[in-house]
């Protein structure tokens, strides 16, 4: 595949970005590459196209694949493996949220919730950190509460919400 110059523009850019999301910048690359792409694409051409050893490709597909960011494709008379992403950004958008959520946010709730469990027979702990740890449970609970709100609404309607910004405060009273 021949990458025009803004599309080697996105796709480096996509690889920076990648590094201060904490993916690794080859990871983002390939997903920026497949989000570009018209058809769907080998492990072979990827390599060649981005330039990287065909192993880190073969890695970062998995990686990809272990997000539900990259599905593998088969195409008539090719034996070979090829690969796509959504092209939809709200898709991803969702994709990658349920991600984080999945591997961030969900894992820390169960410690938190923990933490609130062993702190009711600790002593040694003083009530106010007690106080700040909950204040920390109840603070995620209710982003999590909202995650499931906001996944559940059509991307119309979502769309809407973010358009209104802080006009949303008129509806809701001052």
């Amino acid at each position: 595949m021949k990458l025009s110059p803004v599309m080697e523009k996105y796709i480096l850019h996509w690889g920076e970005m990648g590094t201060r999301w904490g993916v690794n910048r080859t990871v983002a690359q390939i997903h920026a590459l497949l989000y570009l792409a018209t058809n769907p694409m080998n492990a072979e051409e990827i390599t060649e196209t981005l330039g990287v050893a065909r192993s880190n490709v073969s890695t970062s597909i998995k990686e990809l694949q272990s997000w539900r960011l990259v599905k593998v494709v088969h195409l008539l008379g090719d034996r070979r493996d090829h690969f796509e992403t959504m092209k939809d950004p709200w898709d991803l958008f969702y994709t990658i949220m349920e991600g984080r959520k999945q591997r961030e946010l969900d894992p820390t709730m169960s410690v938190l919730r923990e933490c609130v469990l062993d702190s009711e027979q600790d002593k040694e702990t003083p009530a106010e950190v007690k106080a700040r740890i909950q204040e920390v449970l109840r603070f995620m609970e209710t982003l999590d509460n909202w995650h499931r709100q906001i996944k559940g609404l059509p991307k119309t309607t979502l769309l809407k919400l973010i358009r209104l910004g802080a006009r949303v405060q008129g509806f809701l009273g001052k």
